[in-house]
């Protein structure tokens, strides 16, 4: 299921949600436009790699914002970058474009210390707006759980749309990920290895911390 757009009108022009995703359009095109070896390095400077975040706190928890900006490949960007689209402008209504802003950063910094936490000396570098758009999504389902929203279903070979409860489909994607996240440590348990891949337990923490944090940043304010 992919969200298209939602039928809850907003009463500001949402700028920073369309600041947000251009600059993570922009990024990516720096990136694509980088060679192997200049991309390797690129991300390495800029995404959260767990191992060297343990070992150097002081030089690189910067990358817990920076690695919010950076995706590893198109299908990554477009899904991320279409959430944000469909969610992102009610909950920076509710909150004001600044503390929209701080809530959107501070859940994506929050999320990729999740992940850290998972796999503290892991190499694996931990990339993507996912976490972020996670903490939005949270605050989205307990400010608006009965907001329609227009979602493309594949059904086989059948393609539709149907209008369904915010509630059900950001419930569905918060449990998918808290299954798909028992069961990479499950795995990395069996195997003795680090897994790679999805981070799934940075969507859950992005998830989480946004249920928390968004009331006390004025969610359920009166108008």
């Amino acid at each position: 299921m992919f969200p298209l757009y939602d039928e809850n009108r907003t009463r500001i022009t949402p700028y920073f949600t369309y600041g947000l995703i251009g600059m993570n359009i922009l990024v990516f095109i720096h990136e694509v436009s980088l060679s192997h070896p200049q991309l390797n390095q690129f991300l390495s400077q800029y995404a959260v790699i767990p191992q060297e975040l343990t070992t150097n706190w002081r030089g690189e928890w910067i990358t817990l914002f920076t690695s919010q900006f950076l995706h590893g490949g198109w299908w990554h960007l477009i899904s991320n970058m279409l959430f944000l689209w469909v969610f992102g402008n009610n909950i920076e209504d509710r909150l004001g474009h600044f503390k929209y802003l701080i809530f959107y950063l501070a859940c994506g910094a929050l999320a990729a210390l999740c992940q850290w936490f998972i796999g503290m000396n892991s190499e694996i570098p931990s990339l993507g707006a996912s976490g972020a758009i996670s903490g939005i999504l949270g605050a989205y389902i307990i400010r608006f759980p009965q907001a329609r929203v227009k979602t493309l279903v594949f059904l086989g070979i059948f393609i539709t749309t149907i209008r369904i409860p915010a509630l059900v489909i950001i419930g569905l994607f918060f449990v998918q990920n808290v299954i798909s996240g028992l069961a990479t440590l499950q795995t990395a348990a069996k195997m003795s290895v680090e897994t790679g891949g999805v981070a799934y337990w940075a969507h859950i923490g992005g998830f989480v911390f946004g249920v928390i944090l968004a009331p006390l940043f004025g969610l359920f304010r009166r108008d």
